[in-house]
């Protein structure tokens, strides 16, 4: 079936239309082609197309000195559009005028009686018979009338929603109130258990000190007894020693009495055997401290959601969970277990990625990933090129794009707002994707990773950066070496990092593409720690670039790395790196010893950043999904 025809104020208004906004002509401008178009609508062209081409015929359009403003105005177009305007806004006047004075403005002699169905506006005899000749019509008070009951079932169906949101909100309000009497009713329970815990302790204890106390007292109840015993002894011997002494003093040949030397003998006798001790059981009460996970104060647990009006779901997201270590009495609370959160996958809708190469995490929780092509393989202006923003549960937030540049790494300074690095340059984004500033820099082709971190202390930016030397004898490797490249936030170069120790010999691959990977960040003490991609290794240097130390060695076993990338330090100084040839992600601490696996199934882990409530976000650039860890 052909469509209708358009009806004459229908075909003027579509001559009326900018052909880039589909709105009436605003500022209408027009060029030498004789196209017409909305001034603001040329002035975003222009900004993206250089030089400016009409968008209709494609021909190139010479730019006077005072741009887009410059060109010459289209005074016609500007007088239709403003007619056509109030005519669109005539049956709101008309409306306003009594039943009395309702007159046709073209034919102030005639009434407005009837109604075209077809323009949607009231019309008098004379205009029926003219400019709106053959369209149906109707009295203008049955259209009146049918329009309002219309209206009224609106306006009826309008309420209706009201007042299910406004008994939605009631809702909230009551379990809103639950809630408070049942956290009120929770932290009365805990406080009672801790004052029950405490006075079990307490009698423990007393318990404990009235145990020690006796034993200490028989202790010294038999060392008196065996002192009292051996003082008899000595007062005997010593009187009867005292007796002898002094009839041998007395001179002549009379003996020793007897009983000296009944006394005397029987001392003899016993000096053989040395006094005894009833034993005395000094250890018997020795305090053992019980170990401080058997003192378990309870559990806290969380029932079933409250149900409630039905409200927009989130995404669903793969979420895992494992156990850690041997329960003993009651079960560890869920929220103390390992967690998983994966999300995303090949594409180029929201919450889907072409190659999520950087990651970072604001201090609120919102997770920035940035979604380019993969640098292996040039830039590609029909890949994404965005920034996708996340909650720390994996639901999209927004996005906003990164025009111009393959991005890879990305930062947060102090303020809050982002740097992101590519091959040619680096720029300043708010949170919300507004560009504050950019800094060109030195494009190295075949670079696979750049690397971009934030001295927050200093507000110095850090750019992983090549310099090639040259070719080597053998014509197989070329010369490069790495430097750190310090920047201010105006992009004034503060100073470039580069030593001997910094030099690495950086092989081309098949595909003529440089085997380099550097990922960099920034210690709370302001070292830098450089993930050496080919020694398998992570260097770590102060903040004048002189070496420290290097941590880890090429292989698969615990603290071994293979190709290790993105690097990260959590709020405790522990060092978080990817371990992409192992397929993993393990922790060392502030010295470089190995802590343990944080996960070791992974497919081609890339970038890695640590929130402030200490989840590692990690991005998988072969699956294209970011991981979210918890509990580790």
């Amino acid at each position: 079936m052909a469509a209708a025809p358009l009806s004459l104020g229908e075909q003027i208004r579509e001559e009326l239309t900018c052909s880039i906004c589909l709105e009436l002509f605003t500022r209408p401008k027009v060029l030498p082609c004789q196209h017409t178009f909305c001034q603001d609508c040329l002035q975003g062209l222009a900004g993206r197309q250089v030089p400016l081409k009409c968008p209709n015929c494609c021909r190139q359009v010479g730019m006077p000195p005072m741009g887009v403003a410059g060109l010459p105005d289209n005074h016609l177009v500007t007088s239709l559009c403003e007619k056509l305007k109030n005519q669109a806004t005539l049956p709101q006047e008309t409306r306003k005028q009594p039943q009395s004075e309702r007159r046709c403005i073209f034919h102030l002699s005639e009434k407005l009686n009837l109604y075209c169905q077809q323009c949607h506006i009231p019309a008098c005899n004379e205009c029926c018979r003219r400019e709106h000749r053959g369209h149906p019509t109707t009295s203008l008070e049955k259209a009146s009338e049918e329009r309002r009951s219309r209206d009224q079932v609106l306006i009826t169906d309008g309420k209706d929603i009201l007042e299910t949101y406004y008994s939605f909100i009631q809702d909230l309000r009551e379990k809103e109130k639950t809630l408070n009497e049942q956290k009120q009713q929770t932290n009365d329970g805990i406080i009672q258990a801790y004052n029950h815990t405490v006075q079990k302790l307490t009698e423990r204890k007393d318990h404990l000190l009235s145990t020690v106390e006796q034993n200490h007292r028989n202790n010294l109840d038999k060392i008196q007894n065996g002192r009292d015993r051996v003082l008899a002894d000595v007062r005997e011997l010593s009187a009867a020693c005292d007796q002898a002494e002094q009839e041998l003093g007395e001179g002549g040949v009379d003996f020793l009495s007897q009983e000296t030397i009944l006394v005397v003998g029987k001392y003899r006798a016993q000096a053989k055997v040395a006094p005894t001790l009833e034993p005395v059981q000094t250890h018997a009460a020795v305090f053992g401290p019980a170990g401080f996970p058997e003192l378990l104060l309870g559990v806290v647990t969380v029932g079933q959601p409250f149900s409630s009006a039905p409200m927009p779901a989130p995404p669903t997201h793969n979420v895992a969970a494992r156990g850690t270590g041997h329960h003993h009495g009651n079960q560890r609370q869920a929220e103390h277990q390992f967690q998983r959160v994966k999300f995303g996958g090949k594409g180029v809708e929201s919450d889907e990625f072409h190659y999520p190469s950087g990651v970072v995490v604001s201090d609120d929780g919102e997770i920035f990933v940035t979604d380019s092509n993969d640098p292996r393989k040039g830039y590609k202006p029909d890949h994404n090129h965005r920034i996708q923003v996340f909650t720390l549960q994996g639901t999209f937030l927004r996005q906003f794009p990164v025009e111009g540049m393959d991005c890879q790494g990305v930062a947060m300074d102090g303020e809050g707002n982002l740097w992101v690095v590519g091959m040619g340059f680096v720029a300043q984004y708010t949170k919300q994707g507004r560009v504050l500033r950019r800094i060109e820099l030195q494009t190295v082709y075949g670079l696979i990773q750049r690397g971009v971190a934030v001295d927050t202390r200093k507000n110095h930016i850090f750019i992983t950066h090549l310099v090639r030397e040259g070719l080597t004898v053998t014509q197989k490797h070329e010369n490069w070496h790495r430097e750190v490249q310090v920047f201010r936030p105006d992009g004034t170069l503060v100073r470039t990092v580069t030593s001997q120790q910094l030099g690495i010999q950086i092989e081309v691959n098949k595909h003529g593409n440089l085997n380099a990977t550097l990922y960099v960040t920034i210690g709370k003490e302001g070292y830098i720690l450089l993930s050496d991609y080919r020694n398998h290794c992570i260097q770590v240097y102060n903040e004048d670039g002189q070496f420290l130390y290097k941590f880890g060695s090429e292989g698969s076993g615990e603290g071994q790395l293979k190709h290790p990338c993105g690097i990260s330090i959590d709020r405790a100084g522990n060092i978080i790196v990817v371990d992409q040839g192992n397929r993993r992600v393990e922790m060392f601490d502030k010295t470089g010893r190995f802590l343990k696996h944080i996960t070791t199934d992974m497919t081609q882990p890339c970038a890695v950043a640590m929130a402030t409530q200490g989840q590692a976000v990690v991005a998988d650039t072969s699956k294209c999904q970011i991981n979210i860890f918890s509990n580790f």
